[in-house]
């Protein structure tokens, strides 16, 4: 049985503790050494770098929330696209122009060109794979004076929001020169990534050649803590100043003015493998579906800090609620004791506790169920490549674009990157077709939902969750950004008092 949290014994928040020991010096906020003025901040991170920081990956949401990458345009609260490191753009046909803005320099001291924007997003479109956010899209970039021009094969409303993604940040050209790209001292933010320290630790220097608002705060130390026990301990303990992701199961034991609990785009959703193994039968989707009891997972491992799911969009797009309808979907099938294998991953502290209430609630099903839980490094290769039957993935359902058609598109098209499902219905992939074609605005919603819909309906995925931010900030930390989209933490306007 599960221990409450307001149960935890503070010993275990004292050994957690133990775990960081060394990772920020004293455990006091760190003093600014340059002589610039403003402490340095320390920030505890959930997962560690998965591809050394290439912005290509999503490494890049890291460069994001540090200020240290930067893309063309941002996204303002409603999903809308602004002036970044361009000031403006204009739409011809399939073609987006964009001009940039002046007085640029990159960490190494070369300037914002065209040439240089260009060669980014050129590398980002010949990768492999690519980025997700450009999954079904062939994007070419070309420098024409203090413009780029972006192009896509088919005309693309939303040109503007995918050039909002972290992974297309622009990068100075030393970036790209090995086989894999390195952000060290290439980006354009007001903190320069000095140091990556592995998986273990990342530095940050404020840049006083930025462009915009000069950062208050001389640096940023950060280090990678998976263990969400220990990054909550980090903050009792004033180890850390800055804490992200505080697992459920710890906030009750923080000071709650410390803590601070955002509604989010995100989505904890258990994949099921459509193309082989049990779940290939439709009537057996059907029955997994049917024997969850997400409620039950929200009050008992949530401790009611997340939203029963409705569909795969949550409360962060209230408008999806609005425009959804009943689903058709298959009858259930007769599990028979069949065997199923479920994954997922420690690195959300709440995964293998949802893990094991579905054990149980589809073991009384009628379903054989094993579980097979590991850190996410290790497992989401097995995932992508479908060696489980089953997966629990919590999934940001807007982290790229600000739309969540890219989303859809990437995780439930039959060509898309992140498709978990192994899903391939031609029906889906019209639906989603047509959700990507459409102009944004209520046209585009309607399309999104009934992309929705398709995917529901063919029950390759059972959304069971919503979840929130639980971001941990000490008591002297003015400034840091809460971010539903996860792209925004420390800021130029973050320090520590």
């Amino acid at each position: 049985m599960r221990v409450p949290a307001r149960l935890v014994p503070l010993t275990a928040l004292t050994a957690a503790s133990a775990l960081l020991t060394g990772c920020f010096a004293g455990g006091q906020p760190a003093t600014d050494d340059s002589g610039a003025g403003g402490k340095r901040i320390r920030v505890a991170m959930m997962q560690p770098p998965r591809s050394a920081l290439s912005p290509l990956s999503d490494d890049a949401f890291k460069l994001s929330r540090w200020s240290t990458a930067e893309t063309l345009v941002k996204l303002d609260a409603d999903g809308d696209a602004e002036p970044a490191l361009a000031t403006e753009w204009t739409q011809s046909g399939p073609s987006w122009t964009f001009t940039l803005r002046d007085g640029v320099t990159f960490h190494d001291g070369t300037k914002l060109t065209a040439e240089a924007v260009a060669n980014s997003l050129t590398k980002a479109a010949a990768a492999s794979p690519k980025p997700r956010i450009l999954d079904g899209v062939d994007l070419t970039a070309k420098a024409d004076g203090d413009k780029v021009t972006v192009t896509t094969a088919t005309e693309d409303p939303l040109v503007p929001q995918r050039l909002s993604s972290p992974q297309l940040s622009i990068l100075a050209a030393k970036a790209y020169r090995g086989k894999s790209v390195d952000p060290v001292g290439a980006g354009t933010g007001p903190f320069e990534l000095t140091k990556v320290d592995g998986t273990s630790s990342a530095a940050l220097d404020r840049y006083d050649r930025y462009w915009g608002k000069k950062a208050k705060a001389s640096g940023i130390d950060v280090r990678f803590v998976p263990d969400g026990t220990a990054r909550a301990a980090s903050l009792r303990s004033g180890e850390a100043d800055i804490v992200e992701a505080v697992p459920v199961s710890q906030a009750a034991v923080l000071d709650q003015d410390l803590i601070t609990e955002v509604p989010m785009p995100r989505t904890n959703t258990l994949y099921l493998n459509t193309e082989k193994g049990v779940f290939k039968d439709a009537g057996l989707r059907a029955a997994a579906r049917e024997a969850i009891d997400a409620e039950s997972i929200v009050k008992g491992v949530y401790e009611g800090r997340a939203d029963v799911a409705e569909g795969l969009l949550g409360p962060a797009l209230p408008w999806a609620a609005e425009l959804r309808k009943p689903v058709k979907r298959a009858a259930a099938g007769d599990p028979g004791g069949r065997t199923i294998t479920i994954g997922t991953f420690t690195d959300r502290a709440e995964l293998p506790e949802v893990a094991a209430a579905l054990q149980q609630q589809l073991q009384k099903a009628g379903f054989k169920v094993k579980l097979d839980v590991r850190e996410y490094a290790n497992i989401e290769s097995d995932a992508l490549a479908g060696e489980f039957d089953a997966f629990i993935l919590s999934r940001a359902t807007v982290l790229d674009s600000g739309d969540p058609a890219a989303y859809l598109y990437s995780d439930f098209a039959s060509d898309g990157s992140f498709n978990i499902a192994q899903l391939a219905d031609p029906a889906v992939d019209k639906a989603l077709k047509k959700a990507g074609e459409t102009r944004t605005g209520d046209p585009r919603r309607a399309a999104v939902i009934a992309a929705e819909a398709a995917v529901l309906g063919a029950d390759a995925a059972v959304p069971m969750l919503h979840e929130r931010v639980i971001q941990g900030d000490a008591a002297g930390v003015t400034g840091a950004a809460h971010d539903p989209r996860e792209r925004e933490l420390v800021t130029a306007d973050t320090h520590v008092k």
